[in-house]
């Protein structure tokens, strides 16, 4: 009986010794070389090519703008240019009229 109790204590001191221990689980501190980019450097690089999109974007519309300005300042320009040939014509024949007389 001895014996089983020497052995039990043994046993038990193994197991609240093993128990107890937790093992330890090794991180690796981070490297400041691996750091991510830090966000505001981010925010800006975004912002700055969010407000690059949009005046593109507008300039973009203010040629388009223009070139229909100009489509129509073409399209006007022609009218007169017909008016002027039809007057001119006009004129001719009134002189080939008066001529002829």
């Amino acid at each position: 009986m001895n014996k089983s109790i020497v052995l039990a204590s043994l046993v038990a001191a193994v197991a609240l010794a093993a128990c107890g221990k937790k093992p330890e689980v090794v991180t690796p501190a981070p490297s400041p070389m691996a750091a991510p980019a830090p966000a505001p450097m981010v925010d800006a690089a975004a912002s700055a090519s969010v407000g690059a999109a949009d005046m593109a974007a507008s300039a973009a519309i203010g040629a388009a703008s223009a070139a229909q300005g100009a489509a129509t300042a073409a399209k006007d320009a022609v009218g007169a240019a017909k008016d002027a040939a039809a007057a001119a014509k006009d004129a001719a024949g009134k002189a080939a009229d008066t001529a002829k007389k």
